[in-house]
Formats: structure tokens, sequence, C-alpha cells
């Protein structure tokens, strides 16, 4: 495959960016796009340019390191990740454009590389648990309802990715701060920090500069987990319980 590569190129946060066009052909089909960009920088480097610089770890869809807006989607034409996309999913001749994530809470670091410690933070404001677990219990010490579960477990899924802030017009990061207190609100062991978590969880995100959610639903499109949209739901009834009871003490 011969294709045309439109990148944004930015030297650092303070510099202005732009979009450079390459040419990259003997692309097989069965690379994946970070493995893509990998030639595209090996020829760069032996013309002596600089390579462009992009986010990737795992490379296996479980990190959500790779974080790239490809033709105008956050991860690309599929519900993926942008290091399991396939270059089957384009055609010899197409030209793509390759973009960092866009969200002021997202500055941009280098290139494709933005800064996500924002996610970090929200993390930091509540999710985990303060209980003392000592060794790990039986499977089933503790009872689960299987629906309390499924429940935690798909919200678990979530790998901070950051799609879904890529993805809405807002720059929401609702999907992502639902998930993280919505996997550990259902459990037993989160149910002490239940109220003070989802109270703390939110103001950080607001604090952080995201954008206000309207429910537009490209977080939950975009999401390679399939995190859905009714997470955004449970985590606002959370919030207004928690609100509540918080307004009467």
């Amino acid at each position: 495959m011969k294709l045309t590569l439109r990148v944004w190129r930015q030297h650092d946060a303070a510099a202005e960016g732009a979009m450079s066009t390459y040419l990259v052909d003997g692309i097989s089909s069965d690379m994946s796009f970070l493995e893509m960009l990998d030639t595209l920088n090996e020829e760069l480097i032996l013309t002596g340019e600089d390579p462009v610089a992009f986010d990737h770890d795992c490379r296996e869809g479980i990190c959500g390191a790779c974080s790239l807006v490809i033709n105008g989607d956050a991860h690309g034409p599929e519900r993926t990740t942008a290091c399991q996309l396939h270059m089957r999913s384009f055609r010899d001749g197409d030209t793509i454009d390759v973009e960092p994530w866009r969200a002021a809470a997202f500055p941009v670091v280098k290139d494709l590389v933005v800064d996500r410690s924002a996610f970090d933070r929200i993390i930091q404001a509540g999710g985990y648990i303060t209980a003392p677990t000592g060794a790990a219990p039986e499977a089933h010490a503790t009872a689960v309802p299987k629906p309390d579960a499924d429940f935690a477990f798909e919200h678990a899924e979530c790998i901070g990715c950051g799609a879904c802030v890529a993805a809405c017009p807002n720059g929401a990061a609702m999907l992502f701060t639902s998930a993280k207190i919505n996997h550990l609100n259902v459990l037993p062991q989160g149910a002490p920090e239940r109220e003070t978590r989802v109270l703390d969880m939110v103001a950080q995100m607001d604090d952080e500069g995201f954008g206000g959610c309207t429910l537009a639903g490209e977080c939950a499109t975009a999401c390679p987990k399939g995190i859905p949209l009714m997470s955004i739901t449970a985590m606002n009834k959370e919030w207004l319980r928690a609100t509540r009871r918080a307004a009467k003490r």
C-alpha cells in the first residue's frame, strides 16, 4: 500500500503546530497503525529528520497509552485502540490525517503526545479503597450479587485512554470518571468512601478544566472497551444522593 499521511507536528507545548505531509510506501495490510508509523519514523531517521512522537506501550489494546485521532475519529474507523487498528481498514492511495487528542485538559507535549495526567489526579481524588484487606480473601468470602459484579466488571474495563474526551464535542471526561466511580461504588469494598468518592472525583474533574457533558453520546461510541452511556447516568444519581446527604449534615 502507498499512503499519504498528514501528521500533526508540534515541537513542544509552547510551539505552534501544523500538519506535515509524508508519503509512505510498501505498507502491508497486516500492519497495525502504530507499525505503519514506525515505518514512517524509520524513513525520517534515515533522512536525518525528527521522528514523529506518539504514545504507545503494550500494543495489545490493554494499557490505553496510544492516543491518536485518525481521520477525525478517536482511535480511527474501528471501535478499537489505535495499536489494534490494522491497515486493512484503509485502501491503497488513501490520505490519512493523524492528530493528537484535542482537549484543553490534555495539552500537547510533542507532536501526537498529550499530557493525560489530569486522569491520574481524578483517580488520586477518590479512585481507591482505604479499608485494610490484609491477605487476599477467599473468592466467596464477601457475597456480591451477580448483577453488581457484572456492573463493576463492565466499568473496570476502562483503560483510561482518553478517547471519550477526544470524541466529545465539549471535551468532557464524564465517561472516564463515571467508569472509575461506578466500578468501586457498587462493590462492598468501595462502600466506606462511596459518597466522598463521587463528590471528590467529580470536583477534581471540574477543576482539571474538562468541558461539561451534554449527553451527546460520542464518548460511548468512541470507547474501545464499550463503556455504556448509562454509566454517566448512574454516576449522576450517585452524585445527587451524596450531595443531598452532605447538605443535611
